[in-house]
């Protein structure tokens, strides 16, 4: 038999960065910048608790524009990780877009389908990890994301607004709750 015959049991919530997880500032690079958004951590741990392999899908503009660097990027994510090691939080991996189309850096000027509409960060995460698509679950807080979820294939996909009852837009997510804490209590207790 081979393993592509055997159906995965590794499930997980692919959780977008910035307005999910921390505090979105506008192209947060900084720890000093850097404080996790309320509800986060408490989230996380409930979803890391229940089973759940936590991965993140961010994209990071902020490097293709000039407004920093790689590793400016690379050593905001080692500081995320550390604070949340001390929470009792594991990330399994994070995964980062730097690309765009009109990049100022030309390094990193390209149409790529790893940017978030695109599919392409969640595909690497299923190879990487031998995640089960149809027993997991994303959350963001754009079209942007739910979109990436539903191009790859994800079950089901949320989003987080400070007042879910004015979002509106399309595509429609699945639910909308005002923080990763609330989204993974609701989630996750039998009804």
């Amino acid at each position: 038999m081979k393993s592509s015959d055997v159906s995965s049991s590794v499930k997980a919530v692919f959780l977008d960065r910035d307005g999910v997880i921390n505090v979105d500032h506008g192209y947060v690079s900084q720890p000093a910048d850097f404080c996790f958004a309320p509800g986060a951590v408490e989230g996380m741990r409930l979803f890391q608790d229940a089973g759940y392999r936590l991965i993140v899908i961010t994209n990071q503009s902020g490097i293709a524009r000039g407004f920093y660097t790689q590793q400016d990027y690379e050593l905001l994510t080692t500081h995320m990780q550390a604070e949340l090691a001390r929470a009792g939080v594991t990330l399994s991996s994070v995964y980062h877009c730097p690309h765009l189309p009109d990049a100022t850096v030309d390094a990193y000027r390209q149409d790529c389908d790893c940017r978030k509409p695109g599919p392409g960060m969640i595909q690497r995460a299923v190879q990487d990890h031998g995640i089960d698509l149809s027993q997991s679950i994303l959350v963001g807080d754009k079209d942007s994301d739910i979109s990436a979820g539903r191009a790859a294939g994800v079950r089901a996909c949320y989003l987080i607004a400070a007042d879910p009852g004015t979002y509106t837009r399309e595509p429609r997510a699945d639910g909308v709750f005002p923080s990763l804490h609330v989204a993974a209590l609701r989630l996750l207790t039998p009804v």
